[in-house]
C-alpha cells in the first residue's frame, strides 16, 4: 500500500493541538530538490528564499462553521457536517453517522431537516426548511476541525472546541466563504509578513478552491486506484494574467498549499500557460505527474494515507520527502493542520 513506510513514524505526541502564536513563528523546513539539502528555519524567514518578480499564489477560500448538531424525533443527538449545497438549494450533501432516509432532524431556532437520500460518494442528503442555511451556521455552527485535533485535545485534557477556533482555523486573507476544511498551508502568514513580501517586489495572487472532504478522503490502496472527489475552483483573470507574466519574465511561481496547486495545475495547459475561469476539478496529483506551472511549494506535514502527501511526494520525490519527515520527527516538528511548515524549492 502507498506510503506504508510513513506509518512507522509515531507522531501522536507531535500533533499540533493549537496553531503557532504568532502565526509566523512556526518552524519552517526548507527542501532544495536540486542539491537535496534540508534547512531548518522559522516561517518568517520565507523572504530569504524569494526574489523580486516571483509570484506567490494563495487560496482565499473561507471556512464556514459547517458542523451542526441536531436531535432526531426519538431524542438521539446527531452531528451533521455540511459538505456542499445541491442544485435544489434546500438540500445539502452532508456527512452523518448511522442514518437512514426518512430520519427527521430538529435543530435550534426552528431549523428542520429530513434525510432524503444518499449520494454515490456515501454522503447523506438532507433537505432543510430553508434555502439559506449559512446565517444559521454562522450563529450556531462550530468550525469543522479535523477529528484528530479534537482527539489530541481530549487526550491532553483540553477543551475540544475553543473560542479562538473561528479565527485561527482560518487564514488571515480568507474571503470567499465555502470550505469545510482550511487551506492550512496559509495559516503561517500574517498581514505584516505579506506586506514585507510585497515590498520586496514579489507578487501576491489569489485563487479560490472550496475545500470539501475530497481533499482529506484517505487512500485505501494505491494512488492509481483512488478517485478524487471534485471541488470547485476559480482562477480570476487578474491572477491568470499575473501567473503568465511571471513565467514569461523568468520569475518563479510559489504555490501555497496543495489546494492552490491543484487549482493552478487544473487551469494550466501543457506549456504552463494559465487560463481564467471556474470549474469543478477532480485532478489528483501523485508521483509521475508532470507539473506544468508550479515551481515551488509551501505545505504542511501530512497524514501517510492522504492525497496531499501524494502530491508532495510527486513534487519532490518520495525518498526525499521520507528523509524530510524523518528529520521532522527527530526534531519534534509539529504535525498536521495546526502544525509546522515546509517549503520545497
Amino acid at each position: 500500500m502507498a506510503f506504508e513506510r510513513f506509518k512507522k513514524f509515531n507522531v501522536d505526541e507531535l500533533i499540533a493541538k493549537n496553531p503557532a502564536d504568532p502565526r509566523d513563528s512556526s518552524r519552517f523546513m526548507v527542501l532544495n530538490r536540486k542539491d537535496r539539502t534540508i534547512q531548518h528555519k522559522i516561517f518568517r524567514d520565507l523572504p530569504e528564499f524569494l526574489r523580486p518578480g516571483d509570484t506567490i499564489v494563495i487560496n482565499n477560500s473561507k471556512v464556514f462553521p459547517a458542523k451542526l448538531y441536531a436531535h432526531k424525533d426519538t431524542g438521539g443527538k446527531m452531528e451533521v457536517l455540511l459538505v456542499r449545497q445541491m442544485q435544489d438549494k434546500y438540500s445539502w450533501a452532508v456527512l452523518l453517522r448511522q442514518y437512514k432516509p426518512g430520519t427527521n432532524l430538529n435543530f435550534e431556532d426552528g431549523l428542520k431537516g429530513e434525510v432524503v437520500s444518499n449520494t454515490e460518494n456515501g454522503e447523506a442528503v438532507i433537505k432543510f426548511n430553508t434555502d439559506d442555511i449559512l446565517p444559521y451556521c454562522r450563529e450556531h455552527g462550530q468550525m469543522p476541525l479535523p477529528p484528530y485535533i479534537e482527539k489530541a485535545r481530549k487526550h491532553a485534557g483540553l477543551p475540544l472546541s475553543i473560542s479562538t477556533d473561528k479565527q485561527r482555523y482560518q487564514t488571515v486573507y480568507a474571503k470567499q466563504e465555502g470550505s469545510i476544511a482550511a487551506p492550512t498551508a496559509g495559516f503561517h502568514f500574517t498581514p505584516e509578513l505579506l506586506e514585507k513580501i510585497k515590498q520586496m517586489g514579489v507578487n501576491i495572487a489569489y485563487v479560490t478552491l472550496h475545500v470539501g472532504w475530497g481533499t482529506f478522503k484517505p487512500l485505501r490502496g494505491e494512488p492509481e486506484e483512488h478517485k478524487m472527489l471534485a471541488e470547485f475552483a476559480t482562477m480570476p483573470a487578474e491572477t491568470a494574467e499575473l501567473i503568465n507574466k511571471t513565467k514569461e519574465n523568468g520569475g518563479r511561481l510559489f504555490s501555497v498549499g496543495t489546494t492552490s496547486t491543484r487549482t493552478i495545475e487544473s487551469f494550466a495547459d501543457e506549456n504552463g500557460r494559465v487560463s481564467p475561469g471556474g470549474k469543478w476539478t477532480d485532478l489528483f496529483i501523485y508521483q509521475g505527474y508532470k507539473f506544468k506551472a508550479v515551481d515551488c511549494l509551501i505545505t504542511n506535514f501530512h497524514f501517510p494515507d492522504s492525497t496531499p502527501l501524494c502530491m508532495v511526494s510527486g513534487f519532490a520525490d518520495e525518498d526525499f520527502i521520507y528523509e524530510a519527515y524523518s528529520q521532522a520527527v527527530r526534531e519534534k516538528y509539529r504535525f498536521y493542520s495546526f502544525g509546522d511548515s515546509m517549503l520545497i524549492l
